[in-house]
C-alpha cells in the first residue's frame, strides 16, 4: 500500500481542482507569501499551544518548535513558489512532511483545525493587504492538497504497520476495514 506520490499529487491537483491559473496566480504573489509566512507560523503554532498535548509534542526536544516553525515557513513560501512547478519535487517534499506529522505524533485531528486557523489568518491578511479573493481560493486549494498528504501519511503507515504485523493481504485488510466501518 506504499503511496506513490507523483500520483498522488497528480490525482489530488484533478480531484481539488488546482489550476495553472492557480499556480500562475501563487508564483505573482510569491514575494507576499514570504512575507505573511512568519505571521502565519504564529497563528498555526499559537492554536496548537494552546492544546497541553500539542504542546507537549512540540516541546518534546530541545530546539523542536524553533526546527518547526522554520519548517513551516518554509512549506509556506513553497506553497507559492510550488518548488518545480508543483510537480515530483513537491511531490516529494509534501510526503516527507506528512511522515514527520505520522512520526513526532502531530495527528490529523490537530492538523486539520490548525490549517483552518491559518486559512482564516490568510482571509484576513488578503483583506487587509487588499489582495484579491481568487488568491484566497488557489491558496486554499493549495493548503487542502498538502493537508491531503498529511492525511494520508497516517492512513499508508498505519495500513503498513497493520499488514507487517498480521501478514494479511491488503484485499483482506481492506475488506474488514469496510465491513468494520459498516457495522458502527
Amino acid at each position: 500500500m506504499a503511496l506513490d506520490a507523483h500520483a498522488f499529487m497528480t490525482t489530488m491537483e484533478k480531484r481539488i481542482g488546482f489550476t495553472a491559473e492557480d499556480k500562475t496566480l501563487l508564483k505573482e504573489n510569491a514575494d507576499w507569501g514570504k512575507e505573511i509566512a512568519s505571521e502565519m507560523a504564529d497563528h498555526f503554532y499559537g492554536y496548537l499551544g494552546r492544546d497541553p498535548e500539542m504542546d507537549a509534542i512540540m516541546n518534546a526536544k530541545e530546539g523542536r518548535i524553533h526546527r518547526l516553525r522554520e519548517t513551516f515557513i518554509q512549506w509556506f513560501y513553497e506553497m507559492f513558489t510550488g518548488i518545480d512547478d508543483w510537480g515530483n519535487a513537491y511531490a516529494d517534499r509534501r510526503w516527507r512532511i506528512g511522515l514527520v506529522h505520522v512520526q513526532i505524533g502531530i495527528g490529523p485531528q490537530h492538523v486539520v483545525p490548525a490549517m483552518a486557523t491559518v486559512v482564516h489568518a490568510v482571509s484576513q491578511r488578503l483583506k487587509t493587504d487588499g489582495k484579491n479573493e481568487v488568491l484566497r481560493d488557489a491558496l486554499s486549494r493549495i493548503c487542502m492538497i498538502d493537508l491531503a498528504f498529511i492525511e494520508q501519511a497516517y492512513v499508508e503507515v498505519s495500513s503498513a504497520a497493520v499488514l507487517r504485523e498480521t501478514g494479511w493481504t491488503e484485499g483482506l485488510f481492506k475488506r474488514l476495514i469496510a465491513t468494520g466501518a459498516g457495522s458502527m
